[in-house]
């Protein structure tokens, strides 16, 4: 064996057996992260793959513990809770993410804390008010549908919109934050000089499911164009709902800003065909491919997102942030060392964000941070939406 070769032969067992011993070390603690499937929203569930890849899994002697909620998660609700208490009966659990926190988590961790105060628990866009969700949990992460009720008006003008429709159902308009939303969105339009329309679709967890959501929208979209003109900008608040409000938006030369929970994943590729296997986790050549096909679509200038995923990210920076807390590398509540966490998932990205001011109770509640990332149209580039001054006016609407 020629001396060059023995050292490269030498080095890689060393090498092997440095990364046994590593694998073999037993954990210190466990971080268990809860998620929808991939029909319901895909990018958190990709969140915690990519959590899986850099910290292993529980099973194989790494720290994450990943499990999935029901997609009917409305009709089974004791199997949400029961899914996430589940996490606690490991001695070595520290930190449980769920996200999103639908109905039921704070129950969940309601039961959680009952068994283990020591764990901490993370709610990541949750689908209860914020009062609600942060009587029991730790720390919760919403996008900020207070800035973005303006935003996303300011930035569909900017756009050529002369019609903004928002697309939802009694659910959703239930929640607060989506609902103040709503309502933001409305008097914006009044002020930048947009048209206002609200249309119902049906909740895809209801008798008619997935499915026959996704078919009511690819069925309306070409007669709501028709109805109020092709300079209008469409938003819907559901995820299964975004993939064929894209392809009928593109099909019919609307307007789209960014989905409800922005991402280059969120409906762009099932809407246009996109085979992302080789780039999955690479979101620069995600998007750079996602580009391409909007603009062979015809949407150059007209249809956005963020570039990283709001729900991929979110789940590995409050992951992230959890680890860090409980190895003293950071602090509860310090939104300094939480964007530190952001930035690790997501380089060169702009996100901006606070915590959460109680209307009725004219304080802000730290334990629940809204955040949002800069906006991206495919052929135009970033609209600079983290530098644009929201009026406190938006801030104080119901």
């Amino acid at each position: 064996m020629r001396r060059t070769a023995a050292i490269a032969f030498f080095a890689l067992i060393a090498a092997a057996l440095m990364a046994t011993a590593a694998f073999a070390a037993k954990p210190e603690f466990h971080i268990g992260v809860a998620t929808l499937t991939v029909s319901q929203a895909e990018d958190t569930y990709r969140g915690a793959e990519r959590l899986i890849k850099e910290y292993g899994d529980v099973d194989r002697g790494g720290i994450i513990k990943h499990v999935t909620m029901p997609d009917n998660f409305m009709s089974e609700m004791e199997t949400t809770i029961s899914q996430i208490v589940g996490l606690a009966d490991d001695p070595l659990m520290k930190v449980i993410v769920v996200d999103d926190a639908i109905p039921g988590t704070t129950e969940a961790f309601r039961r959680v804390k009952e068994k283990r105060k020591d764990i901490l628990c993370f709610a990541g866009e949750p689908q209860e008010d914020p009062n609600v969700i942060t009587s029991t949990a730790d720390f919760a992460i919403g996008v900020d549908n207070i800035m973005r009720g303006y935003l996303i008006i300011n930035t569909a003008k900017k756009l050529g919109a002369k019609t903004f429709v928002h697309i939802s159902f009694p659910r959703h308009m239930s929640y607060e934050l989506l609902s103040r939303r709503r309502a933001i969105m409305e008097q914006a339009c009044k002020d930048l000089g947009l048209k206002f329309a609200f249309e119902t679709a049906p909740d895809p967890t209801s008798d008619v499911g997935v499915a026959g959501a996704q078919q009511f929208i690819l069925e309306k979209v070409p007669a709501w164009v028709e109805k109020y003109g092709k300079e209008t900008a469409f938003f819907c608040t559901n995820d299964a709902q975004t993939e064929p409000l894209l392809k009928q938006v593109a099909k019919c030369g609307a307007l789209f800003v960014e989905p409800d929970l922005p991402s280059p994943l969120m409906g762009y590729p099932g809407a246009f065909g996109i085979d992302l296997k080789n780039e999955a986790g690479n979101w620069p050549a995600i998007m750079k491919k996602v580009e391409k096909a909007v603009i062979d679509a015809g949407g150059k200038g007209r249809m956005g997102t963020w570039p990283y995923s709001y729900g991929w990210s979110t789940v590995c920076a409050l992951a992230e942030y959890g680890k860090r807390i409980t190895e003293g590398k950071a602090k509860l509540y310090n939104t300094k060392d939480l964007w530190a966490c952001y930035d690790k998932y997501t380089p060169g990205a702009a996100w901006n964000g606070a915590p959460y001011f109680d209307m009725a109770r004219q304080m802000k509640i730290k334990k629940f941070v809204l955040v949002y990332e800069d906006t991206y149209v495919f052929g135009r580039g970033y609209m600079k939406v983290t530098d644009v001054e929201v009026p406190e006016k938006y801030l104080k609407i119901k």
